[in-house]
């Protein structure tokens, strides 16, 4: 499903030609890999383990490609996050959905939290000797 919205104009062609008061955050798409895992003692305040949809959904925030941003704040409130959702999973009371989806938007775990709190995925850059093995570089002949 395509985002909602108009699609940006080209440069030079928008409406407001002034600087821009906020700038978007670049981040390359690539999973992160540096995401904590899950306390080992299981849901916080009940004696019982991690149920499989929670897991899969820390598993998902985790590797988001901006978490490589976060600092130790960050992580201690998604782990608590995690725990909201924990707590919503295994009793159903709808008291707790509100806020986790709260949590969910501060934490930008989808494309229109993301967009409102203006991060955009791009394509992860080519290093310069990563070149296609078809393409020529010109700059072994300008020499000739």
């Amino acid at each position: 499903m395509p985002p909602p919205g108009a699609k940006p104009k080209p440069a030079g062609q928008a409406v407001t030609r002034h600087q821009q008061v906020h700038d978007w955050l670049e981040v390359e798409d690539i999973p992160h890999e540096g995401g904590p895992d899950l306390p080992e003692n299981g849901v916080p305040g009940l004696a019982c383990p991690w149920p499989k949809r929670v897991q899969d959904k820390w598993d998902a925030w985790r590797t988001m490609p901006h978490c490589r941003h976060w600092g130790p704040a960050e992580w201690d409130f998604a782990l608590d996050s995690i725990g909201l959702a924990a707590l919503y999973h295994l009793s159903g009371e709808q008291k707790f959905a509100t806020e986790l989806r709260n949590r969910e938007k501060v934490l930008g775990t989808t494309l229109d939290f993301r967009r409102a709190l203006r991060i955009k995925y791009i394509e992860p850059k080519q290093k310069a000797d990563e070149t296609p093995a078809d393409v020529v570089q010109l700059d072994d002949y300008r020499a000739l």
